[in-house]
């Protein structure tokens, strides 16, 4: 007995492959049914849709990767991870089993760090708002601080003028390394001597312990070069401290910045085409500090910050489509259940979105949108997919950096994280919010509590 076929109409469909170019021409989607060899259908069946998932190995694969082509450039390495960039306890734990430290940039994720078991010792506080319970706290875990501004400089001098206690300090350095926007509104700036200035009064007081420079120059940076600057420039200033104070700076910290392989809004190539490899940025700065002129014996460690090239490609989101419709210009529309709520920096990148269930040859360019009552609620302006139907899966890949500390509690809830672990096992990591967990910060006054409506 036969099986009748369904039908599907003849199509002509328009190739335009573009210009050539030494990286090819654009090669046809697949789907991606399976994460880490687990069944797309099978994790949304049991932890709902939308879903984060997040894989153990790529994460422990991208830090001994990074890791390795530091160290086999350079002798004294030590990677701190960054909290901001996802602060899953779980995620940080698995760097911290590899070695890694702490970086943070405010007083919750100082306090998460502690609770994680980091030694206060090896936790970096950044960022420019740090209160005088923070700098009490962090000067007697012993902690690293770095300094962002004079004020927060004066208030450390006070904290401990007339004390036993001293407190173990680095500064950022802001600089022009020939990237524009320059970012120069953190820290004190190597240019105009303010830098040097810090230097001077930080050396003046007994209290404060220097031990570091810092400089994060930007994020997503394409240039290696830029690096290369930053490191000169901390290394200028190290070896004028050893020149009038006799002292011997401990480390230089080059902060993150590198980029990911996403596809920044506008770009002509896609990200994996056009970013330097984690050896390129490595071979940048470490040749600019070895051919400084250090002594062997007094050689700084040098600290990396690194956070969105170790996590981004790591995560993926999963989700299902809502409906399908035309806009008024004609062009079909794709709605998702999920939206900038959950990725955050869809303002910023073109993520590659890919089908998890076989598709027909059909496609069309589309818009993708989110659930939300917002019209920015856009994931993709522009995408060539196949045609997709309500209840179809997705895959959004490369979502692991920033989207799971800037996502918004906005008309909907936020979805479960789950994790994939070394051996293809399932855990949450965060449960789903409910309607209890809105509720639970809200208090309402005794004469608000009716609600009948009056009339």
């Amino acid at each position: 007995m036969s099986i009748q076929l369904p039908y599907e109409r003849p199509f002509i469909q328009k190739l335009n492959t573009g210009s050539m170019n030494k990286f090819g021409t654009k090669t046809e989607f697949a789907p991606v049914t399976h994460l880490e060899g687990v069944a797309v259908s099978k994790i949304i069946k049991e932890y709902g849709s939308p879903c984060f998932v997040i894989s153990e190995r790529q994460i422990r694969k991208n830090y001994q990767t990074a890791v390795r082509a530091f160290k086999t450039r350079y002798p004294k390495v030590q990677y701190a991870w960054s909290y901001k960039t996802n602060y899953l306890s779980a995620v940080c734990n698995i760097f911290h089993q590899e070695g890694s430290w702490a970086e943070v940039v405010s007083i919750f994720e100082y306090k998460k760090a502690l609770q994680n078991g980091v030694d206060g010792s090896k936790i970096l506080f950044n960022g420019p708002d740090k209160s005088t319970e923070d700098l009490e706290l962090a000067i007697k875990n012993n902690s690293l601080i770095h300094i962002d501004h004079f004020d927060e400089l004066y208030t450390l001098v006070g904290l401990l003028e007339g004390t036993e206690q001293k407190a173990r300090v680095a500064i950022r350095v802001n600089m022009d390394t020939g990237i524009y926007p320059m970012w120069d509104r953190f820290g004190f700036n190597y240019e105009n001597g303010q830098a040097w200035n810090a230097l001077i009064k930080i050396m003046a007081h007994k209290e404060l312990e220097l031990v570091g420079l810092h400089c994060h120059i930007g994020t997503y940076m394409l240039s290696t070069s830029a690096y290369a600057t930053a490191a000169y420039k901390l290394c200028d200033l190290a070896i004028n401290l050893k020149a009038k104070y006799g002292l011997a700076i401990q480390y230089l910290d080059l902060g993150g910045g590198f980029a990911s392989t996403n596809t920044l809004k506008g770009s002509y190539l896609q990200g994996a085409d056009i970013i330097p490899q984690i050896d390129d940025y490595a071979e940048a700065i470490t040749s600019t500090i070895l051919n400084f002129g250090f002594s062997q014996d007094e050689l700084p460690t040098l600290i990396l910050e690194s956070g969105r090239v170790l996590i981004d490609d790591a995560a993926w989101l999963v989700g299902s489509v809502v409906a399908s419709k035309r806009l008024s210009d004609g062009r079909r529309a794709t709605i998702m259940d999920f939206g900038v709520n959950l990725l955050f920096n869809a303002f910023w990148y073109d993520y590659k979105i890919s089908p998890a269930q076989e598709f027909t040859h059909h496609t069309e360019d589309m818009v993708i949108y989110g659930p939300l009552c917002m019209n920015i609620d856009c994931i993709r302006e522009n995408i060539n997919l196949p045609l997709l139907n309500k209840g179809d899966q997705v895959v959004v890949h490369k979502v692991g950096a920033y989207n799971m500390t800037q996502w918004m509690q906005f008309i909907q809830m936020r979805p479960r994280i789950v994790l994939i672990d070394m051996q293809g096992q399932t855990h949450v990591l965060r449960e789903n919010e409910s309607l209890d967990t809105m509720m639970e910060l809200e208090r309402i006054p005794t004469h608000l509590q009716s609600s009948k409506i009056n009339g």
